[in-house]
């Protein structure tokens, strides 16, 4: 384990070094173009500057973006948990819409998105997902889309086409590396077997292959049934059960730590942190930020970082 925490170690700084190196030579190969444009009188070389002072400030920005990124989990995978709120199909539609934003701008990021555990909606959409993301700084991106999503929209579920608000709540906490110790006591566990319920799959309702894992002193539970093997999704299920049991322990210490801080927490991670307009006109909305969009379909299909950018922006130092 202490080698293969040197390797991470030497990984992340190779990391912010080709960063800072590629930084250092785009605005060197800048300013020799700027000296030459001014050697030669030349105004044609202007396009080019303009071209290279954008790529540099898009670099300069992923730099300041990655330097936010500092905290102790932000590097580490996560576990993005959806929840639809009530409203029944309404709700749960739109439970899986949010699912599908998120794969969407997971695929655009370079992010893996492995969906471990799923319940079906009555009809429609999702009830809960489970879905561990993989990829640098996964949490350190992520954790921005804590908190209740809200939709207003005709819905196409009324016959009468009236207007509905629903919400669905978002979970992300850090997924639990190797290097984490998390002593579990197995007499405190109870494990059971299901028939997964998903779609699709030869033996997917023949054989209880599902697992879901209780931990019975902190109530936790966590579930898995995207793997063929009981074996598999139970390992699974642990590993999602000791990155919740993690999160229950760095939230007891906050609350511990200060109860003043502990206040701008539930004022930072609010009830409801974004609204999503569709009728009577189209806007997305971060009311953490005042972010807005009125492209609605673009967010919808994964273009979110702008509002987790601005979050990092807002948030990151405080």
């Amino acid at each position: 384990m202490g080698a293969q925490k040197i390797l991470q170690d030497i990984k992340f700084l190779e990391g912010w070094v080709n960063l800072w190196q590629n930084t250092f030579n785009k605005s060197k190969n800048l300013e020799e173009i700027i000296e030459l444009a001014g050697m030669e009188q030349d105004s044609s070389f202007f396009g080019e500057i303009e071209n290279e002072l954008q790529s540099l400030e898009a670099e300069i920005e992923t730099v300041e973006l990655k330097n936010m990124l500092s905290g102790k989990d932000d590097i580490n995978n996560c576990i993005l948990t959806i929840h639809s709120g009530a409203g029944g199909t309404e709700a749960q539609d739109w439970a899986e819409m949010i699912m599908r934003m998120y794969l969407r701008w997971g695929e655009q990021n370079g992010f893996k998105m492995n969906i471990v555990d799923i319940l079906e909606g009555d009809g429609a959409g999702i009830k809960s997902v489970t879905i561990e993301v993989q990829g640098e700084y996964a949490y350190g991106y992520m954790k921005a889309e804590n908190g209740v999503h809200r939709l207003v929209r005709i819905s196409p579920f009324d016959s009468n086409k009236r207007r509905h608000t629903s919400f669905a709540s978002v979970f992300v906490i850090p997924e639990v590396d190797d290097t984490i110790e998390i002593d579990i006591n197995p007499a405190d566990l109870r494990i059971d077997t299901f028939r997964s319920g998903g779609k699709g799959g030869q033996n997917v309702n023949k054989v209880e292959t599902a697992v879901r894992i209780t931990h019975i002193p902190s109530g936790a539970v966590a579930a898995c049934q995207s793997e063929r093997s009981q074996f598999q999704n139970k390992t699974n299920a642990m590993k999602l059960l000791k990155s919740k049991l993690y999160q229950i322990e760095k939230e007891k210490q906050l609350s511990e730590i200060d109860e003043v801080e502990k206040g701008k927490m539930k004022i930072e991670w609010g009830s409801q942190i974004r609204s999503y307009v569709f009728h009577p006109y189209n806007m997305v909305k971060d009311h953490r930020t005042e972010v807005e969009t009125s492209d609605v379909q673009g967010v919808m299909d994964g273009d979110i970082n702008k509002f987790i950018k601005a979050f990092l922006l807002k948030f990151s130092h405080n």
